[in-house]
Protein backbone atom coordinates (compact mmCIF):
# COMPACT_ATOMS: atom_id res chain seq x y z
CA UNK A 1 0.00 0.00 0.00
CA UNK A 2 1.83 3.25 -0.97
CA UNK A 3 1.99 5.42 2.14
CA UNK A 4 4.34 8.89 2.89
CA UNK A 5 7.70 7.47 3.95
CA UNK A 6 7.50 8.58 7.63
CA UNK A 7 3.97 6.61 8.57
CA UNK A 8 2.45 3.55 8.37
CA UNK A 9 -1.30 3.38 8.52
CA UNK A 10 -3.55 0.68 9.26
CA UNK A 11 -5.81 -0.22 6.07
CA UNK A 12 -9.08 -0.31 7.90
CA UNK A 13 -8.01 2.02 10.97
CA UNK A 14 -6.11 4.49 9.47
CA UNK A 15 -4.12 4.63 12.74
CA UNK A 16 -0.35 4.66 12.99
CA UNK A 17 1.37 0.92 13.59
CA UNK A 18 4.33 -1.02 13.38
CA UNK A 19 3.22 -4.31 11.42
CA UNK A 20 3.34 -3.83 7.24
CA UNK A 21 1.04 -5.95 4.95
CA UNK A 22 1.92 -6.99 1.65
CA UNK A 23 1.22 -10.25 -0.21
CA UNK A 24 3.77 -12.41 -2.21
CA UNK A 25 3.37 -12.92 -5.60
CA UNK A 26 5.57 -14.29 -8.63
CA UNK A 27 6.21 -12.25 -12.05
CA UNK A 28 8.82 -11.73 -15.00
CA UNK A 29 11.71 -9.35 -15.09
CA UNK A 30 9.69 -8.27 -18.22
CA UNK A 31 6.09 -8.08 -16.81
CA UNK A 32 7.41 -5.88 -14.18
CA UNK A 33 9.22 -3.71 -16.37
CA UNK A 34 5.75 -3.22 -18.69
CA UNK A 35 4.03 -2.63 -15.29
CA UNK A 36 6.34 0.44 -14.05
CA UNK A 37 6.29 1.75 -17.43
CA UNK A 38 2.37 1.91 -17.21
CA UNK A 39 2.66 2.98 -13.36
CA UNK A 40 5.06 5.76 -14.58
CA UNK A 41 1.95 6.77 -17.69
CA UNK A 42 -0.53 6.92 -15.14
CA UNK A 43 1.24 9.10 -12.88
CA UNK A 44 1.81 11.15 -15.97
CA UNK A 45 -1.30 11.67 -16.89
CA UNK A 46 -3.09 12.14 -13.46
CA UNK A 47 -0.28 15.37 -13.10
CA UNK A 48 -0.95 16.76 -15.89
CA UNK A 49 -5.28 16.58 -15.86
CA UNK A 50 -4.52 18.09 -12.06
CA UNK A 51 -2.83 20.85 -13.80
CA UNK A 52 -5.07 21.71 -16.64
CA UNK A 53 -8.10 21.00 -14.16
CA UNK A 54 -5.71 24.23 -12.12
CA UNK A 55 -6.33 22.12 -9.01
CA UNK A 56 -3.41 22.81 -6.10
CA UNK A 57 -0.48 20.23 -5.76
CA UNK A 58 -1.52 19.10 -1.99
CA UNK A 59 -5.22 19.54 -2.16
CA UNK A 60 -7.55 17.78 0.36
CA UNK A 61 -9.38 15.71 -2.08
CA UNK A 62 -6.03 13.92 -3.01
CA UNK A 63 -5.62 13.13 0.52
CA UNK A 64 -8.67 11.33 1.17
CA UNK A 65 -8.30 8.98 -1.88
CA UNK A 66 -8.17 4.90 -0.66
CA UNK A 67 -4.46 4.58 -1.05
CA UNK A 68 -3.11 2.04 -3.84
CA UNK A 69 -1.78 -0.98 -3.86
CA UNK A 70 1.70 -1.17 -5.16
CA UNK A 71 3.81 -3.59 -6.55
CA UNK A 72 7.21 -4.03 -6.04
CA UNK A 73 9.64 -6.45 -7.74
CA UNK A 74 12.10 -8.16 -5.00
CA UNK A 75 14.81 -10.89 -4.75
CA UNK A 76 14.93 -10.65 -8.35
CA UNK A 77 18.02 -13.26 -9.05
CA UNK A 78 21.30 -11.95 -11.04
CA UNK A 79 23.09 -15.40 -10.06
CA UNK A 80 23.60 -16.39 -13.03
CA UNK A 81 27.12 -15.68 -14.71
CA UNK A 82 26.33 -16.95 -18.00
CA UNK A 83 23.04 -14.66 -18.58
CA UNK A 84 24.14 -11.51 -16.89
CA UNK A 85 28.03 -11.80 -17.37
CA UNK A 86 28.21 -8.31 -19.19
CA UNK A 87 26.58 -6.55 -15.83
CA UNK A 88 28.74 -8.93 -13.20
CA UNK A 89 32.22 -7.99 -15.02
CA UNK A 90 30.87 -4.22 -14.51
CA UNK A 91 30.86 -4.72 -11.30
CA UNK A 92 34.51 -5.59 -10.98
CA UNK A 93 35.06 -2.39 -11.13
CA UNK A 94 34.23 -1.76 -8.04
CA UNK A 95 36.70 -1.38 -4.96
CA UNK A 96 37.87 -4.53 -3.55
CA UNK A 97 35.74 -3.67 -0.04
CA UNK A 98 32.63 -3.61 -2.23
CA UNK A 99 33.12 -6.47 -4.19
CA UNK A 100 31.14 -9.40 -4.73
CA UNK A 101 33.35 -11.26 -4.98
CA UNK A 102 37.01 -11.22 -3.26
CA UNK A 103 39.82 -12.55 -1.15
CA UNK A 104 38.76 -10.02 2.07
CA UNK A 105 35.45 -10.49 1.88
CA UNK A 106 33.87 -13.21 4.17
CA UNK A 107 31.13 -14.36 2.04
CA UNK A 108 33.19 -15.12 -1.00
CA UNK A 109 34.94 -18.00 1.41
CA UNK A 110 31.62 -19.52 2.37
CA UNK A 111 32.17 -22.12 -0.92
CA UNK A 112 29.00 -22.15 -2.12
CA UNK A 113 26.15 -19.89 -3.44
CA UNK A 114 23.98 -17.99 -1.05
CA UNK A 115 21.36 -15.98 -2.96
CA UNK A 116 21.09 -12.28 -2.60
CA UNK A 117 24.36 -12.42 0.21
CA UNK A 118 27.22 -13.51 -2.27
CA UNK A 119 25.58 -13.28 -5.12
CA UNK A 120 23.77 -9.87 -6.73
CA UNK A 121 19.99 -9.52 -6.43
CA UNK A 122 18.21 -6.81 -8.45
CA UNK A 123 15.04 -4.44 -6.81
CA UNK A 124 12.32 -3.27 -9.41
CA UNK A 125 10.52 0.14 -7.85
CA UNK A 126 7.88 2.33 -8.09
CA UNK A 127 7.18 5.13 -5.91
CA UNK A 128 6.11 3.96 -2.27
CA UNK A 129 8.02 0.35 -3.00
CA UNK A 130 9.22 -0.06 0.85
CA UNK A 131 11.84 -2.71 2.38
CA UNK A 132 10.52 -2.60 5.91
CA UNK A 133 12.99 -2.25 9.03
CA UNK A 134 15.79 -5.47 9.30
CA UNK A 135 18.96 -5.79 9.97
CA UNK A 136 21.56 -8.29 7.09
CA UNK A 137 21.51 -11.82 7.58
CA UNK A 138 23.76 -12.20 10.58
CA UNK A 139 24.68 -8.64 10.53
CA UNK A 140 26.77 -8.87 7.45
CA UNK A 141 27.33 -5.34 5.65
CA UNK A 142 25.75 -4.89 2.44
CA UNK A 143 26.18 -2.53 -0.79
CA UNK A 144 23.22 -0.76 -2.58
CA UNK A 145 23.44 0.73 -5.84
CA UNK A 146 20.67 2.64 -7.03
CA UNK A 147 20.53 2.60 -10.96
CA UNK A 148 17.70 4.63 -11.58
CA UNK A 149 15.97 7.04 -12.70
CA UNK A 150 14.12 7.86 -9.40
CA UNK A 151 15.64 8.37 -5.86
CA UNK A 152 15.26 6.13 -2.86
CA UNK A 153 14.67 7.42 0.90
CA UNK A 154 16.57 5.59 3.45
CA UNK A 155 16.40 5.19 6.93
CA UNK A 156 19.29 3.82 9.50
CA UNK A 157 19.74 3.26 12.91
CA UNK A 158 23.27 2.09 14.55
CA UNK A 159 23.88 -1.17 15.66
CA UNK A 160 23.68 -0.26 19.03
CA UNK A 161 20.15 0.29 19.48
CA UNK A 162 18.73 -2.77 17.54
CA UNK A 163 18.20 -4.37 21.10
CA UNK A 164 15.44 -1.07 21.79
CA UNK A 165 13.65 -1.49 18.37
CA UNK A 166 13.43 -5.24 18.94
CA UNK A 167 11.66 -4.37 22.28
CA UNK A 168 9.51 -1.77 20.67
CA UNK A 169 8.71 -3.85 18.03
CA UNK A 170 7.24 -6.97 20.76
CA UNK A 171 4.91 -3.61 22.38
CA UNK A 172 3.51 -2.87 18.84
CA UNK A 173 2.64 -6.33 18.27
CA UNK A 174 4.89 -7.19 15.64
CA UNK A 175 7.93 -9.94 16.08
CA UNK A 176 11.71 -8.56 15.26
CA UNK A 177 12.94 -11.50 13.11
CA UNK A 178 9.73 -13.29 11.90
CA UNK A 179 7.98 -9.98 11.63
CA UNK A 180 7.46 -7.10 8.89
CA UNK A 181 7.19 -3.69 10.13
CA UNK A 182 7.67 0.41 9.60
CA UNK A 183 8.89 2.09 12.75
CA UNK A 184 6.90 5.09 13.56
CA UNK A 185 9.87 8.14 13.68
CA UNK A 186 8.76 9.55 16.76
CA UNK A 187 8.03 6.75 18.94
CA UNK A 188 11.91 6.56 18.26
CA UNK A 189 12.58 10.15 18.74
CA UNK A 190 10.88 9.50 22.06
CA UNK A 191 13.16 6.03 23.21
CA UNK A 192 16.21 8.79 22.29
CA UNK A 193 16.96 6.01 19.67
CA UNK A 194 18.86 8.28 16.42
CA UNK A 195 17.48 7.85 13.04
CA UNK A 196 20.11 8.79 9.79
CA UNK A 197 17.61 9.77 7.06
CA UNK A 198 19.07 10.54 3.66
CA UNK A 199 18.38 10.44 -0.07
CA UNK A 200 19.83 7.60 -2.25
CA UNK A 201 20.46 9.53 -5.76
CA UNK A 202 20.75 7.84 -9.06
CA UNK A 203 24.41 6.38 -9.02
CA UNK A 204 24.96 6.59 -5.52
CA UNK A 205 26.05 3.61 -3.62
CA UNK A 206 24.84 2.72 -0.12
CA UNK A 207 26.91 0.94 2.14
CA UNK A 208 25.16 -0.70 4.74
CA UNK A 209 27.66 -0.98 8.13
CA UNK A 210 27.40 -4.09 10.86
CA UNK A 211 24.14 -4.79 12.17
CA UNK A 212 22.87 -1.54 11.39
CA UNK A 213 18.84 -1.27 11.62
CA UNK A 214 17.54 0.29 7.78
CA UNK A 215 14.43 0.22 6.26
CA UNK A 216 13.90 2.23 2.32
CA UNK A 217 11.20 3.24 0.39
CA UNK A 218 11.42 4.68 -3.21
CA UNK A 219 10.62 7.94 -3.66
CA UNK A 220 10.52 7.68 -7.80
CA UNK A 221 10.93 4.67 -10.12
CA UNK A 222 13.94 2.68 -10.01
CA UNK A 223 16.28 -0.36 -9.86
CA UNK A 224 18.54 -0.84 -7.52
CA UNK A 225 21.28 -4.13 -7.02
CA UNK A 226 22.53 -5.29 -3.79
CA UNK A 227 24.53 -7.98 -2.05
CA UNK A 228 26.46 -8.59 1.16
CA UNK A 229 29.74 -8.28 2.13
CA UNK A 230 31.98 -9.39 5.35
CA UNK A 231 34.73 -7.58 5.80
CA UNK A 232 37.92 -9.60 7.59
CA UNK A 233 37.56 -7.72 10.62
CA UNK A 234 37.26 -8.96 14.50
CA UNK A 235 33.67 -6.19 14.98
CA UNK A 236 32.26 -7.89 11.52
CA UNK A 237 33.03 -11.78 12.92
CA UNK A 238 32.03 -11.46 16.22
CA UNK A 239 28.82 -9.85 15.12
CA UNK A 240 27.68 -12.04 13.08
CA UNK A 241 28.44 -15.22 15.52
CA UNK A 242 26.86 -13.64 17.80
CA UNK A 243 23.74 -12.70 15.82
CA UNK A 244 24.35 -17.09 14.94
CA UNK A 245 23.77 -17.95 18.63
CA UNK A 246 20.54 -15.50 18.96
CA UNK A 247 19.08 -17.06 16.40
CA UNK A 248 19.50 -20.44 17.65
CA UNK A 249 17.54 -19.00 20.82
CA UNK A 250 14.80 -17.49 18.45
CA UNK A 251 14.49 -20.60 15.73
CA UNK A 252 15.49 -18.26 13.47
CA UNK A 253 17.86 -19.61 10.58
CA UNK A 254 20.87 -18.11 10.21
CA UNK A 255 21.17 -17.75 6.32
CA UNK A 256 25.23 -17.93 6.48
CA UNK A 257 26.62 -21.18 8.01
CA UNK A 258 28.58 -19.24 10.68
CA UNK A 259 30.50 -22.64 11.66
CA UNK A 260 31.27 -23.88 8.30
CA UNK A 261 32.39 -20.32 7.18
CA UNK A 262 34.90 -20.35 10.30
CA UNK A 263 36.38 -23.76 9.01
CA UNK A 264 36.90 -22.55 5.83
CA UNK A 265 38.67 -18.70 7.07
CA UNK A 266 41.15 -21.12 9.07
CA UNK A 267 41.60 -23.06 6.05
CA UNK A 268 41.75 -20.27 3.22
CA UNK A 269 43.26 -17.13 5.44
CA UNK A 270 46.25 -15.60 7.25
CA UNK A 271 44.89 -13.44 10.03
CA UNK A 272 47.53 -11.02 12.03
CA UNK A 273 44.60 -8.95 14.57
CA UNK A 274 44.86 -10.82 17.48
CA UNK A 275 41.23 -10.59 18.15
CA UNK A 276 39.49 -11.95 14.98
CA UNK A 277 41.75 -14.83 15.58
CA UNK A 278 40.74 -15.35 19.03
CA UNK A 279 37.51 -15.34 18.27
CA UNK A 280 38.08 -17.53 14.82
CA UNK A 281 39.78 -20.07 16.96
CA UNK A 282 37.14 -20.21 19.75
CA UNK A 283 34.49 -20.96 17.41
CA UNK A 284 36.37 -23.62 15.97
CA UNK A 285 37.28 -25.52 19.22
CA UNK A 286 33.55 -25.13 20.19
CA UNK A 287 32.57 -26.64 17.37
CA UNK A 288 35.40 -29.63 17.48
CA UNK A 289 34.37 -30.21 20.56
CA UNK A 290 30.93 -30.74 19.83
CA UNK A 291 31.74 -32.87 16.84
CA UNK A 292 33.75 -34.56 19.17
CA UNK A 293 30.83 -35.22 21.90
CA UNK A 294 28.29 -36.18 18.94
CA UNK A 295 30.56 -38.76 17.81
CA UNK A 296 31.05 -40.24 21.50
CA UNK A 297 27.44 -40.82 21.66
CA UNK A 298 26.75 -42.13 18.79
CA UNK A 299 29.55 -44.79 19.98
CA UNK A 300 27.36 -45.14 23.35
CA UNK A 301 24.09 -46.18 20.57
CA UNK A 302 25.93 -48.57 19.10
CA UNK A 303 26.11 -46.94 16.08
CA UNK A 304 28.80 -46.76 13.43
CA UNK A 305 29.46 -43.31 11.61
CA UNK A 306 29.62 -43.64 7.70
CA UNK A 307 32.03 -41.35 6.12
CA UNK A 308 30.07 -39.67 3.78
CA UNK A 309 32.58 -36.81 2.15
CA UNK A 310 31.62 -33.27 0.89
CA UNK A 311 33.22 -31.25 -1.85
CA UNK A 312 34.29 -27.39 -1.51
CA UNK A 313 31.19 -26.46 -3.04
CA UNK A 314 29.10 -28.42 -1.59
CA UNK A 315 26.10 -26.21 -0.08
CA UNK A 316 25.83 -26.40 3.88
CA UNK A 317 23.46 -28.62 5.83
CA UNK A 318 20.79 -27.39 8.46
CA UNK A 319 18.19 -29.45 10.74
CA UNK A 320 15.00 -30.27 8.69
CA UNK A 321 13.69 -29.12 12.36
CA UNK A 322 14.66 -26.52 14.03
CA UNK A 323 16.82 -25.43 11.38
CA UNK A 324 20.09 -24.66 12.89
CA UNK A 325 23.12 -25.65 10.94
CA UNK A 326 24.41 -28.82 11.16
CA UNK A 327 27.90 -29.64 10.79
CA UNK A 328 30.11 -32.58 10.34
CA UNK A 329 27.91 -34.91 12.06
CA UNK A 330 24.89 -35.62 9.96
CA UNK A 331 21.91 -37.56 11.54
CA UNK A 332 19.98 -38.66 8.48
CA UNK A 333 15.95 -40.53 8.35
CA UNK A 334 14.00 -41.05 5.95
CA UNK A 335 10.81 -39.21 5.55
CA UNK A 336 8.25 -39.33 3.49
CA UNK A 337 10.83 -40.84 0.78
CA UNK A 338 13.32 -37.81 1.34
CA UNK A 339 16.50 -38.17 3.35
CA UNK A 340 16.17 -35.67 5.81
CA UNK A 341 19.18 -33.85 8.07
CA UNK A 342 18.46 -33.74 11.45
CA UNK A 343 20.60 -32.05 14.47
CA UNK A 344 21.87 -34.36 17.23
CA UNK A 345 18.79 -32.82 19.57
CA UNK A 346 16.36 -32.99 17.18
CA UNK A 347 17.28 -36.61 16.65
CA UNK A 348 17.89 -37.74 20.32
CA UNK A 349 13.80 -36.22 20.68
CA UNK A 350 12.65 -38.63 17.89
CA UNK A 351 14.61 -41.24 19.22
CA UNK A 352 16.97 -41.14 22.25
CA UNK A 353 18.78 -44.05 21.02
CA UNK A 354 19.16 -42.99 17.66
CA UNK A 355 16.92 -45.92 16.43
CA UNK A 356 16.32 -45.50 12.69
CA UNK A 357 18.75 -43.08 11.83
CA UNK A 358 21.95 -43.16 9.88
CA UNK A 359 24.84 -41.11 10.72
CA UNK A 360 26.90 -39.35 8.37
CA UNK A 361 30.97 -37.95 8.72
CA UNK A 362 31.92 -35.15 6.32
CA UNK A 363 35.26 -34.70 7.46
CA UNK A 364 37.59 -36.56 9.16
CA UNK A 365 39.25 -35.91 12.74
CA UNK A 366 42.28 -35.85 11.76
CA UNK A 367 41.05 -33.31 9.08
CA UNK A 368 39.90 -30.87 11.45
CA UNK A 369 42.70 -31.51 14.24
CA UNK A 370 45.08 -30.69 10.77
CA UNK A 371 43.21 -27.19 9.95
CA UNK A 372 42.89 -26.70 13.81
CA UNK A 373 46.38 -26.58 14.60
CA UNK A 374 47.86 -24.84 11.21
CA UNK A 375 45.12 -22.13 11.92
CA UNK A 376 48.09 -19.91 13.68
CA UNK A 377 48.48 -15.92 14.55
CA UNK A 378 50.25 -14.36 11.52
CA UNK A 379 52.56 -11.52 12.33
CA UNK A 380 53.13 -8.63 9.97
CA UNK A 381 56.37 -6.73 9.47
CA UNK A 382 56.98 -4.20 13.16
CA UNK A 383 54.11 -6.41 14.53
CA UNK A 384 54.77 -7.92 18.04
CA UNK A 385 52.19 -10.94 18.88
CA UNK A 386 50.97 -11.44 22.25
CA UNK A 387 52.79 -12.91 24.69
CA UNK A 388 56.00 -12.14 22.53
CA UNK A 389 59.14 -10.42 23.25
CA UNK A 390 59.95 -7.37 20.37
CA UNK A 391 62.83 -7.93 19.10
CA UNK A 392 65.18 -4.48 19.25
CA UNK A 393 65.30 -2.41 16.00
CA UNK A 394 69.25 -2.44 14.35
CA UNK A 395 70.87 1.15 15.70
CA UNK A 396 71.71 3.37 13.06
CA UNK A 397 74.35 4.72 14.42
CA UNK A 398 78.28 4.23 14.24
CA UNK A 399 79.33 1.83 17.09
CA UNK A 400 82.12 3.65 19.12
CA UNK A 401 85.35 1.36 18.74
CA UNK A 402 86.65 -0.56 21.93
CA UNK A 403 90.10 0.64 23.03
Amino acid sequence: MKQEADENLDPATEAKVWPCASHRSHTTIAKYAQYQASSFQESLKEEQDRIAAGAPKTDDSKKKKTPKTIKFGTNVDLSDEKKWRPQLQELMKLPAFARVVSAGNMLSHVGHPILGMNTVQLYMKVPGSRTPGHQENNNFCSININIGPGDCEWFGVPDAYWGVIANMCEKNRTNYLHGSWWPDLQELYDENVPVYRFHQKPGDMVWVNSGCVHWVQAVGWCNNIAWNVGPLTARQYTLALERFEWNKLHSFKSIVPLVHLSWNLARNIKVSDPKLFETIKGCLMRSFRQVCLSLDFVKQCGLQTKFHGRTRTDASHYCGICEIEVFNVLFVKEQERRHVVHCIDCARRQAPRLEGFVVLEEYHLNDLCQVYDNFVLHSVQGQTLPGQVPTPPPSSCTPTPLT
